[in-house]
């Protein structure tokens, strides 16, 4: 897959943009100032593969907090602003890797130049971000409603006096719960402007269908080789987005860091406990880094047949089973040991 090669910042030590994999991010749910609940989030971020954390900044303890956080976490911090410009910079001087602001809500241009000139100082990022709820009226006025032009606008008239200011050390998000609007507006400010771009689809809703949205508004904005970094938005564990977030990438061959597991849906031929050889196969894999392809199938007309491409796989039977190579069958065994004989089989190929 072609990807747009987009300008290259750095959140931290993560670069973004400029041909750099696409990172990862996701939100905390803490209250920021509880120092140890934020951090122990973070790291719990950090463990399932994300690359950056943003946390809201809603008053002083929380951005004096964001030193102590530092020192306890290892992934880049990205301090979240409403409002409030003075926040922005007492987030900046407490050692944020980013900030996420939205110049046009935040004081006026004067405290935002402000801002502008603290990042400057401590070579940080500045994410711009616009939803289809905070679009300027006049750019709503203009384009007759909330929509791509509208939402493109809005954001580029802030890039523009971030600029204006001798500032481009940029990243856009542009948002929308409503997936074809999102992927219309992404599509229009890739062709209009070469800074990097955070992608996700806001307000997703609940796991389930937050899931389906956002695979589905993600799949195809990246799928057109648009996007520097994502965010999967979902009501609940934060920790979920970012499992949904690398198999969303995963699915598009965006990275190739770890198993892809692949497994039949079950028919009357399976004869083996299928659905709870995949449940632990999952969390006995989680952590494998190796870029392999394993399928665990019902019967032998999934696997090895249908599952040829796969690395390794095993294939269920009559209380027995079969493990396949490159689809070739290398031995049968009891069904209480194919999961163990199948790790034993990765683990000679992780070696």
């Amino acid at each position: 897959m072609e990807r747009k090669i987009t300008k290259k910042i750095y959140v931290g030590n993560v670069p973004i943009g400029g041909g750099s994999p696409i990172s990862i991010q996701s939100m905390t749910n803490t209250i920021t100032k509880d120092v140890i609940s934020t951090v122990n989030q973070i790291n719990q971020f950090a463990r399932e593969g994300c690359n950056i954390s943003r946390s809201a900044v809603n008053d002083l303890d929380d951005a004096l907090a964001i030193k102590k956080i530092k020192l306890l976490t290892t992934i880049p911090f990205i301090a979240d602003i409403q409002y409030d410009y003075k926040l922005a910079i007492m987030a900046a001087e407490n050692g944020a890797d980013c900030l996420r602001i939205n110049p046009g809500n935040i004081g006026g241009r004067k405290k935002v130049k402000e801002v502008v000139e603290c990042c400057k100082y401590h070579n940080i990022p500045i994410r711009v971000g616009v939803n289809s709820g905070s679009v300027n009226q006049k750019f709503i006025d203009k384009y007759k409603g909330v929509n791509k032009e509208s939402i493109v606008y809005s954001a580029l008239d802030q890039v523009e006096f971030l600029e204006s200011l001798n500032f481009d050390q940029i990243k856009i998000s542009i948002k929308s719960s409503n997936v074809p609007i999102c992927v219309e507006s992404y599509e229009l400010l890739s062709s209009l402007c070469d800074y990097p771009l955070h992608l996700g689809i806001t307000e997703a809703g609940p796991s389930f269908r937050g899931t389906i949205k956002s695979s589905v508004g993600l799949g195809i904005i990246l799928a057109k080789g648009i996007g520097d970094t994502i965010r999967v938005s979902l009501t609940g564990d934060p920790v979920e987005e970012v499992k949904v977030g690398k198999e969303i990438l995963r699915s598009l061959g965006l990275l190739k860091d770890g198993i892809d597991l692949i497994s039949c849906p079950t028919c009357s031929r399976t004869k083996i406990d299928l659905i709870n050889i995949v449940e632990q196969a999952e969390k006995e894999l989680k952590h494998v880094k190796k870029n392999l392809k394993i399928a665990i199938m019902g019967c032998p007309v999934n696997g090895p047949g249908e599952a040829k491409e796969a690395d390794l796989g095993i294939a269920g039977g009559n209380g027995k089973g079969l493990i396949f190579k490159k689809g070739q069958i290398i031995k049968k065994v009891d069904e209480k040991d194919l999961l163990k004989e199948l790790i034993n089989e990765i683990n000679k190929l992780e070696e």
